[in-house]
């Protein structure tokens, strides 16, 4: 069931895929903002301009989200007080989960959902369960994604990119050649293995500004993106 190098902490336990609306609501009850108009104010914990105040390159930094994405996401409306770092945080994002490589789309959402399992960063793994459900069409595999990876019946290649992975983002200074060595023979190019690389150390960034800053997760209905 272990696979080589894996960590052995893995748990994240639940994510509230199912819950969003009661947590958020949760939220608007103990700060008294019960209107959905509200919802802004309480996206983050700290302050956010939204589009409909958004002027000069915040403008155009959202303009360039929305038109690459489909919407702008409350993980996009965090940098709004940086509009550099956020056209920066889009184009990196595009770069590593889109552009062509020799990984999947359904691997690299599988890195995501992984690496933010183990960061128990809920924001993140439902929305990238939810990238990967258009490409994997087995709710089993999902679930099983979203709680322990070792126990599922999965590629040779898969659980060593995840073993990478995961040790990457628990124990990133037990990290060895060998580690990089186990995923050549699987048959991952070095490129490819630059991108696993690339792709967990976003998802670990990515992670730590939504828990960092309070990002909340969008109602279902607001998280309508472009696969």
């Amino acid at each position: 069931m272990g696979g080589v190098g894996a960590p052995e902490l893995f748990r994240p336990g639940p994510y509230p895929r199912n819950r969003v609306h009661e947590v958020v609501q949760s939220v608007r009850r103990r700060r008294g903002l019960i209107g959905a108009e509200n919802f802004a104010l309480i996206m983050t914990w700290v302050e956010v301009v939204d589009a409909g105040r958004a002027s000069g390159k915040l403008a155009e930094a959202y303009d360039k989200v929305g038109r690459k994405r489909g919407r702008v996401a409350n993980i996009h409306q965090v940098f709004s007080l940086n509009p550099e770092a956020l056209e920066g945080h889009l184009d990196l994002y595009m770069s590593l989960l889109y552009r062509t490589s020799g990984l999947t789309r359904s691997q690299r959402e599988m890195i995501g959902v992984v690496v933010s399992g183990l960061n128990r960063c809920g924001y993140c793994v439902v929305h990238h369960s939810e990238a990967l459900s258009h490409y994997l069409k087995s709710p089993g595999i999902l679930k099983g994604l979203e709680s322990d990876y070792r126990d599922l019946q999965l590629t040779e290649r898969d659980r060593a990119m995840l073993d990478y992975c995961a040790k990457l983002t628990s124990d990133p200074s037990q990290m060895t050649e060998r580690d990089v060595e186990r995923l050549r023979e699987t048959g991952f190019s070095d490129s490819e293995i630059l991108d696993i690389n690339l792709i967990a150390s976003y998802f670990n960034f990515v992670n730590r500004v939504v828990l960092g800053l309070g990002v909340d997760l969008e109602t279902a209905d607001e998280r309508r993106y472009r696969y």
